[in-house]
């Protein structure tokens, strides 16, 4: 194991042409000869610097569309070779292979030609199979050769040189080489799930390569005791809270990360539908909202619990404006997301120094594909994500009594909640905002009792003549397994029911809500959140 290594060729090759000339002239400042391919050399050429062909090496052209040009002998002799063992230096002068002590490269572009939307004959012709060989071979024998695979890492490359005269330390090769075979690792799993999951349509293919890069680590996890950090996914995906852009405010914590993707899920069931707000506190909405404009949304998601939003995530669907920010800064919170924001609104949240404040641009598509994780001890649970949704026509009416158009659009509201909402979930909405929640039980009644205990306590503290549950509808996340929790729902006052149905039991619920005059509705779908 050497520790300097003097860099006397390099072999240059890269699509991402980012910084390669300056990195270039540092290496013809330090007599590196520089041999490189098709569009990297002509790129070198172009700046004047002298380049010799990857076929002045191998005595071999390129050929083939480009397909076939590093994968020879006299290029993977000479990364491979260990210089110290005299039979590896025997065979490199038998068969006059020279030593190449650096190796820079980043592969073709396959996620970027799959994220434009290229056929998929472009899309194979972007998966690099010389790229990839060459740094795993410089990558594997780093005691000797200095492999680069990220412009990011040629401002330390630089530095190494000029302080050693030319020589890499053998520190940074360790650490060039790990971040080789993450990116060989990326690379290959990116062209992994296109193939299973694009290419061949499989849901769950017998393997899932997921890899993802370090974007931050966090200060601690849910606990001051763990340890947290933020990765993004490698290979083609939606945007969310994680490409959020911070405008202002201390960094993001776990729980902040956690909470700030809950609202945000939320609030985009509601992105073409008028003004909307949310307000979550330990992942669980504890107010939503639609209005005229974002002020009256905020302040009804308010009122449905004022003690639970202190220190909580607002979201809101829409540009925040001056009038929005006023309302949301009477209160501590953690964390206000938007699509955008005014430049008074930042104005006025600027004022409160410790307040997050980001914006989303587009908000996530709530109907789009894709997989959920959670760890269990010795493997994964992997599901598709929850992107079911009810239309109106859909609904099954199965009382006497059908409701009202606008039990209906409780309905639906209280439903979108729900879904939101961890299990055994309750939901009362009225007039287009949540009027009690009651998230987390072990048991639908107490969910139910929670709810309706909290419209009575906001009641009371905003000086309303009776709660909002009053002329409700009510949302359960899955069906009734009794009347009990249907009936105390009606004791709330409310006066409509939506619920997935499927109970043993649903003829006597159906009876009982019946029987107190409520209108109900199966949707068939459930939405349990755990």
């Amino acid at each position: 194991m050497t520790e300097l290594v003097n860099v006397r060729r390099a072999l240059l090759s890269v699509s991402d042409k980012t910084g390669l000339v300056d990195l270039a002239r540092v290496l013809a400042r330090h007599k590196v000869e520089l041999v490189s391919t098709g569009g990297t050399a002509k790129a070198l050429r172009e700046a004047g610097l002298e380049v010799s062909d990857i076929s002045d090496l191998t005595g071999f052209p390129e050929m083939m569309d480009g397909r076939v040009k590093t994968l020879h002998p006299k290029v993977h002799g000479g990364l491979l070779a260990i210089r110290d063992n005299q039979e590896h230096a025997a065979a490199m002068a038998e068969h006059g292979i020279g030593a190449i002590d650096l190796v820079v490269v980043n592969l073709y572009p396959f996620a970027q030609t799959v994220a434009r939307g290229a056929d998929r004959d472009e899309i194979i012709e972007n998966i690099d199979i010389g790229g990839p060989s060459m740094v795993r071979s410089a990558a594997k024998n780093h005691d000797y050769v200095a492999i680069v695979t990220d412009p990011e890492d040629y401002p330390a490359l630089i530095g190494a040189l000029d302080e050693g005269g030319g020589a890499t330390p053998l520190g940074l090769r360790k650490y060039l080489a790990a971040k080789a075979f993450a990116a060989t690792a990326a690379y290959d799993s990116t062209i992994a799930l296109w193939f299973a999951i694009a290419d061949q349509g499989e849901i769950f293919p017998p393997a899932l390569p997921l890899t993802m890069t370090l974007s931050q680590e966090l200060r601690y996890g849910e606990n001051p005791h763990q340890q947290a950090a933020l990765y993004l996914p490698t290979g083609p995906h939606s945007s969310g809270i994680a490409q959020a852009e911070q405008v202002q405010g201390k960094a993001l914590s776990y729980n902040n990360y956690n909470d700030a993707d809950a609202a945000l899920e939320l609030v985009a069931e509601f992105g073409g539908e008028g003004p909307a707000c949310v307000i979550v506190k330990h992942a669980n909405p504890c107010g939503v909202a639609r209005g005229a404009d974002l002020v009256e949304a905020y302040e009804s998601a308010f009122a449905c619990d004022t003690v639970s939003a202190f220190g909580g995530i607002i979201a809101v669907n829409a540009r925040l404006t001056r009038e929005a920010a006023e309302a949301m800064t009477q209160i501590f919170t953690e964390v206000v997301i938007a699509p955008g924001a005014d430049e008074e609104a930042c104005e006025i949240f600027a004022r409160k120094k410790n307040l997050r404040l980001l914006l989303t641009g587009d908000l996530p598509d709530p109907a789009r594909p894709g997989l959920s994780f959670k760890s269990i001890a010795g493997g994964y649970l992997v599901q598709t994500r929850d992107n079911g949704r009810v239309a109106r026509e859909a609904l099954k009416l199965v009382t006497r009594r059908a409701p009202s158009e606008q039990e209906l659009a409780d309905c639906l509201f209280a439903w979108t909640v729900a879904k939101h909402v961890k299990s055994n979930a309750i939901v009362y909405a009225r007039d287009g905002s949540t009027a009690g929640i009651g998230a987390g039980q072990m048991n639908r009644l107490e969910s139910a009792r929670i709810a309706a205990w909290k419209a009575e306590d906001a009641a009371a503290k905003a000086g309303w003549d009776q709660p909002r549950t009053i002329g409700s509808a009510v949302a359960s996340d899955a069906f009734f397994p009794f009347a009990d929790g249907l009936l105390a729902a009606a004791r709330a006052g409310a006066t409509a029911v939506i619920q997935p149905g499927g109970s043993i039991r649903d003829e006597e619920v159906i009876a009982a809500a019946d029987e107190a005059g409520l209108a109900m509705v199966f949707t068939g779908m459930r939405h349990f959140r755990h």
